[in-house]
C-alpha cells in the first residue's frame, strides 16, 4: 500500500499519554480538563436526550445552535454573522481545519504555517495534497517574523494558517499583528485558515483579535472553534466553522460528504446553555488563575517559564538544569519524576530543539500542587 502519511508516525500526545500511565506519572502533556463540566450542561443535553433530540441534526448543524453562534459573535465582535450560510456545526475544531484545507488546496498548492504548530496541521496539508512551507516564530517570544513570511511568499502559495492564542506557545496576536497579517493575505490574493479554539482562554487584560473583527480579511478566511476547549468536555468533539457564504457553500460540500452531520443532543444542550454568558466571558479569570497558581509553584526551581498570555499550556525552559535532547529530558521526568510534559520539539517539523517543555494548567489545583512537588526535586 502506498501511504499518504509515509512520514506519520505516533503522536507526541499519545507516546507521553502512555508513558504517563506506565508510570503512574501525573499527565501535564495531553491537553484536557481533569475538573468536572458544567452539570448545567449536562443537564441541558440530558433534557434534549429525553425530549427526543436523538436523531439526525441538519448537516450544517441544528438551526438554533447556530443562531446562538451568530448572536454570541455579534455580542463579542461586533460582526453580523448569517447563521443560515456562514456557519458550519463539525466534529471538533481539527475536523473544522481539516475541512477548511480540504476546500481550498488543489495538488501542489504551498500552505504557509507558523512553528511551533499545533500537530494536525502539517499531516492535514499534506493528505490533501499541499506543500508545507514552516515558519519558525521567533524564540522566546513567538512572534511572526514578518519580513520571512513575506519573503516565503510565491506563486504557489494559496494559504496562511494562523492560530491565537497559539498551541503551543500561548502567544497572542496583536491588532498590529492582524493588520499586517491582512496586508499580506489581500495583496497576494490569498486564503487564510485561523484557528481560534482558544478564544476565550486568554490573560493579562490583553483582548483576542479575532479574525472576524476585520471585514476584508474575513471575506477570505475559514475561522475554527471548539466547544470542548470553552465547556471543558473535549471528550464531545464538537466545533464550528464559521466563514463568508461563497466560502461556506464550497465548505460545506466536503462536510456533507464526510462528516454529514453531528451529535444532536449535545447541539441542542449547548444552544440552550449558551444563554449563560458568564460561562464562557470568565473562562480567561477562571484560567488564569490555574497558570498563576502553577508559576508561583515552580518559581524556586531552575525551569524558566516562558510567558503565556493564552491557551491552557506555558512553556518552560530547562537550559539551566540539562543539555539532554527535549524528548530525552521529557521521558526522564515521566519515569524519574513522575511528571508527563510534552517536548516542544514535536510541534516543529525538523524538531527544533530549545530546551523547552509545554506544560497544561488545565488541571485540578489538586493536580498542580501534586505535580510542582514533583517537578520541585529536579
Amino acid at each position: 500500500m502506498h501511504s499518504k502519511l509515509p512520514h506519520i508516525g505516533t503522536s507526541i500526545f499519545t507516546v507521553m499519554s502512555q508513558l504517563a500511565v506506565k508510570h503512574n506519572a501525573i499527565n501535564l502533556g495531553q491537553g484536557f480538563p481533569d475538573f468536572p463540566m458544567s452539570e448545567a450542561l449536562i443537564d441541558c443535553v440530558t433534557e434534549a436526550m429525553k425530549a427526543g433530540g436523538n436523531q439526525y441534526a441538519h448537516t450544517n448543524g441544528v438551526p438554533l445552535l447556530r443562531e446562538r453562534l451568530a448572536e454570541k459573535i455579534n455580542f463579542l465582535y461586533n460582526i453580523n454573522i448569517n447563521a443560515e450560510t456562514e456557519i458550519t456545526i463539525t466534529p471538533g475544531g481539527t475536523y473544522a481545519i481539516f475541512s477548511a484545507f480540504s476546500t481550498i488546496i488543489q495538488p501542489g498548492d504551498e500552505v504557509i504555517i507558523f512553528e511551533p504548530a499545533y500537530d494536525s496541521y502539517i499531516p492535514n496539508i499534506t493528505f490533501n495534497g499541499g506543500v508545507v512551507v514552516p515558519i519558525a516564530l521567533t524564540y522566546p517570544s513567538y512572534a511572526i517574523p514578518w519580513d520571512t513570511l513575506k519573503a516565503a511568499i510565491t506563486k504557489k502559495t494559496t494559504a496562511i494558517l494562523i492560530n491565537t492564542p497559539h498551541n503551543p506557545s500561548g502567544m497572542v496576536m496583536t491588532k498590529e499583528d492582524i493588520l499586517q497579517l491582512q496586508e499580506i493575505v489581500l495583496a497576494n490574493n490569498l486564503y487564510l485558515i485561523s484557528d481560534e479554539v482558544y478564544e476565550h482562554l486568554i490573560y493579562d487584560n490583553k483582548q483576542h483579535e479575532s479574525v472576524m473583527k476585520y471585514p476584508e480579511l474575513f471575506a477570505r478566511t475559514f475561522v475554527c472553534f471548539s466547544f470542548g476547549k470553552t465547556y471543558h468536555c473535549t471528550g464531545w468533539k464538537l466545533g464550528y466553522c464559521v466563514a463568508p457564504e461563497n466560502l461556506m457553500k464550497e465548505y460545506r460540500k466536503v462536510h456533507q460528504f464526510n462528516a454529514f452531520s453531528c451529535d444532536t443532543p449535545k447541539q441542542l444542550g449547548i444552544a440552550k446553555h449558551m444563554q449563560d454568558k458568564e460561562a464562557y466571558v470568565s473562562l480567561g479569570n477562571f484560567y488564569q488563575e490555574k497558570r498563576d497558581h502553577l508559576r508561583s509553584l515552580l518559581a524556586t526551581t531552575k525551569l524558566k517559564c516562558i510567558p503565556s498570555s493564552g491557551s491552557y499550556f506555558e512553556s518552560y525552559s530547562y537550559a539551566d538544569i540539562s543539555n539532554e535532547p527535549d524528548k530525552v529530558f521529557a521521558e526522564r521526568l515521566v519515569k524519574e519524576f513522575g511528571v508527563a510534559v510534552i517536548p516542544m520539539s514535536a510541534f516543529y517539523h525538523d524538531a527544533t530543539d530549545h530546551k523547552v517543555i509545554r506544560l497544561c494548567f488545565a488541571k485540578k489545583v489538586e493536580t498542580l500542587d501534586a505535580a510542582a512537588a514533583c517537578l520541585l526535586k529536579i
